[in-house]
C-alpha cells in the first residue's frame, strides 16, 4: 500500500512545517498526536482500533486548551458531557512504526444539540493521509441523559472548526 497522497490543489491542503504535521490549515485544527510502540499490531502497523484513540487525543488536546476540561470528577463546562452517536473511519494507507502524525478534523455540521466531525490522519509530513472519518457528538444532559444543546461558549469555539 502506498498510501493515498493528498493533490496540491485539495482545498483541505496546508502547509506543512519540516518538524512535524502540518500547522496551517484553511478550515479546522491540525493536532500532532504520537503513535507508540504499543499502539502497534503484530506486523508493525499501527492498530486499526487506535485511530478512534488518535482522534479521542487530537480532539481532548484540543478543547481542553479551550477550556472545555474533566478534572477530579467535574466538568468545566456543561458541553463536555457528551455521547458519541456515530463513528466512521476509511484506512487508506498503514502507519508503519511509531513517530508522530498529524490528526486534521473540522466540524461539518453543528445543529442544536449535534456537532458532526470530519477528520483525517495524516503522516508526519502532512502529505499521506493515513485514515479519514467521520464521528458524531451529542451534548448530553447530565440529569436527563437527553440531548440538550450546545452553550454559546461551545458554539464560539465551534466556529473556528466550522
Amino acid at each position: 500500500m502506498t498510501g493515498q497522497e493528498i493533490p496540491e490543489n485539495d482545498d483541505r491542503t496546508a502547509t506543512t512545517r519540516p518538524d512535524g504535521p502540518e500547522s496551517t490549515v484553511p478550515q479546522g485544527h491540525v493536532e500532532p498526536v504520537f503513535a507508540h510502540f504499543d499502539d502497534l499490531d503484530a506486523m508493525g502497523f499501527v492498530h486499526n482500533s487506535r485511530y478512534a484513540v488518535f482522534l479521542e487525543h487530537a480532539l481532548t488536546a484540543f478543547w481542553a486548551r479551550q477550556g472545555f476540561t474533566f478534572t477530579d470528577g467535574a466538568y468545566s463546562r456543561p458541553d463536555v458531557f457528551l455521547a458519541v452517536a456515530e463513528f466512521a473511519v476509511s484506512y487508506r494507507a498503514p502507519i508503519r512504526g511509531i513517530g508522530e502524525v498529524g490528526v486534521h478534523f473540522w466540524i461539518t455540521r453543528l445543529t442544536g444539540s449535534t456537532a458532526e466531525y470530519a477528520f483525517r490522519v495524516l503522516s508526519a509530513d502532512g502529505r499521506t493521509v493515513h485514515a479519514e472519518g467521520r464521528r458524531v457528538h451529542v451534548r448530553i444532559d447530565p440529569g436527563t441523559l437527553r440531548p440538550t444543546p450546545w452553550t454559546p461558549e461551545f458554539h464560539t469555539v465551534a466556529k473556528t472548526l466550522l
